[in-house]
């Protein structure tokens, strides 16, 4: 059993394309998407019509709520005022541009996906089985990861959200970050997603996948996003 999932796409039609052709080459048994489709990039509408017209099962991230329900702020909780501020610069020009087939369709996604696969039963989330927003960093306090091992009634939980992939074993539960799609936080730029086999120890990989980051960028320059949009996907996050 081999399983493809992908997350945080974020507007960025040039990054997606290539991960759902590697996709397709791989031929996994199924494949799953973990949400935030919109967000930040200056393609919204086609990477959710690209994304649904996959007919793959698919998440609600933060940002397909914020957006296809046009609310105020977007649940990405900023630490930093300079981002806040771009923050909703970014939520008001995407619920703008989308359109309203489009958020309708942001309004169906799942709010979480429970599957058996390899024997082992598997949680699939945006951000953490409790919030869709909560980010679970690695360096979170293993006192964190222990609560949710013993709550979540699952052998593997696969999330997304903080953009920074990683796997990691807590009282016998495997935690799977996917990483992004759209836009890294890892300082690669390249394009991440992961390859689940469950029955495997661990059960993860990861394939980054080069793709015309400076088309990306340009649009996104070009949009009236944020300029540091651009700066963000061209250095994997680390500015």
């Amino acid at each position: 059993m081999r399983l493809a999932v992908f997350s945080d796409i974020h507007g960025n039609r040039h990054a997606l394309g290539p991960v759902l052709e590697d996709i397709a080459r791989l031929a996994p048994d199924a494949t799953y998407c973990l949400g935030d489709l919109v967000g930040y990039g200056a393609f919204p509408n086609e990477v959710i019509e690209s994304v649904h017209g996959c007919a793959c099962p698919i998440v609600m991230g933060n940002y397909d709520d914020g957006v296809g329900f046009d609310r105020d702020e977007c649940g990405c909780a900023y630490t930093e005022e300079r981002d806040r501020e771009l923050g909703d610069r970014s939520l008001a020009w995407t619920k703008n541009v989308v359109s309203p087939a489009n958020k309708a369709v942001l309004r169906s996604l799942l709010p979480e996906i429970r599957l058996e696969a390899g024997g082992r039963r598997m949680l699939l989330v945006h951000g953490s089985p409790r919030k869709m927003n909560e980010y679970l960093f690695e360096d979170r306090p293993i006192s964190s990861f222990e609560r949710l091992a013993a709550s979540a009634n699952a052998d593997i939980i696969v999330f997304g959200h903080t953009h920074k992939p990683y796997v990691k074993l807590v009282n016998g539960v495997w935690f799977v970050n996917t990483g992004s799609v759209g836009k890294p936080k890892d300082g690669d730029w390249r394009a991440c997603y992961t390859v689940l086999e469950p029955a495997a120890s661990p059960p993860a990989t990861f394939r980054r996948l080069p793709y015309d980051v400076a088309a990306a960028a340009a649009a996104i320059r070009a949009s009236g996003l944020p300029h540091e949009f651009a700066v963000d996907i061209e250095t994997g996050g680390s500015r």
